[in-house]
């Protein structure tokens, strides 16, 4: 960044808690890898030993990756001065891993889906809405988690004052389909032009955030009827079981994986790819065009 090269910020979640070994390593591998491609430097951010590390070496990540014991704690926003003041480890989600890369002046994250607004009757709202509301980071992602309340979550990003824009589409993705039927008011086509936006944007709103909704390929899509089959199962299965706070979220996308037969796996793998590669894309655009 010293030298004016572009860094996309990368959570760590999916690896600490979103798959099992060793597809969470190489995931976290390939998306790296995904990000150097388009000529951009990855910062995976994650909490080391009480520390905010923004971009980890990779034996830590591996060390990430083999731990299977909940070592690595799931880490919001407001989880970071618990774990650093014990020392202690923990990957981050899309709120933790906006606040830190704001920190550290990057304005480009890449994730797979951000957090939003819980179905059902009970008030569960993410904390990556109120954060992007007020740390000027564009994250690129397929929409939020097919899990959640779509027109909810999209409503409250409204009233937080977050844009939202599509990235080659009209309408908010739905995660592991390409269309919700949810209408946006703004688009972009190309990395250039994405640019060009969060460029005009963060001089206009330097605290404030901006979701690059990016569908996920048309190849790697699920059908939207087995989706919301299994969704429905899973939200079942969750109250029935009782899980709530954190840990409604992996429960959801693991009964996702057993009821789709691994297929919302390779959904989820490709459009994280695809992700990385738009970001870096747009974070080499926005460094030559500052």
């Amino acid at each position: 960044m010293r030298d004016g090269g572009a860094v996309v910020a990368l959570e760590s979640t999916l690896v600490a808690h979103g798959l099992p070994w060793p597809q969470n390593l190489e995931i976290g591998q390939a998306l790296e890898a995904e990000v150097r491609r388009a000529g951009a430097t990855p910062a995976t951010i994650a909490v080391v030993k009480g520390q905010v590390r923004v971009g980890i070496d990779a034996a830590t990540l591996e060390r990430m990756a083999r731990a299977t014991d909940g070592r690595w704690a799931k880490c919001g926003v407001a989880d970071l001065g618990p774990l650093c003041a014990r020392g202690a480890d923990g990957a981050t989600t899309v709120s933790a891993t906006t606040w830190a890369a704001a920190r550290a002046g990057i304005r480009v994250f890449s994730t797979g889906g951000i957090g939003g607004v819980h179905r059902g009757e009970e008030w569960d709202v993410s904390s990556d809405l109120s954060t992007l509301a007020r740390e000027p980071v564009a994250v690129v992602s397929a929409g939020a988690k097919a899990i959640l309340d779509l027109p909810r979550t999209l409503e409250v990003l409204e009233s937080l004052g977050v844009l939202v824009v599509g990235v080659g589409t009209d309408e908010f993705p739905a995660f592991y389909t390409r269309s919700s039927g949810l209408r946006l008011e703004h688009r972009v086509d190309s990395a250039a032009t994405a640019a060009a936006l969060l460029h005009a944007h963060f001089e206009l709103h330097p605290t404030r955030g901006v979701v690059l909704a990016n569908p996920i390929p048309a190849a790697a899509a699920l059908d939207q009827a087995w989706v919301d089959e299994a969704i429905a199962q899973a939200l079942a299965d969750a109250d029935a079981n009782g899980v709530r706070g954190k840990a409604i979220t992996p429960h959801l996308l693991a009964f996702m994986a057993r009821a789709t037969d691994g297929k919302s796996l390779i959904a989820n793998r490709a459009l994280a790819l695809h992700n990385a590669a738009f970001a870096g894309e747009v974070a080499v655009a926005l460094t030559r065009s500052s």
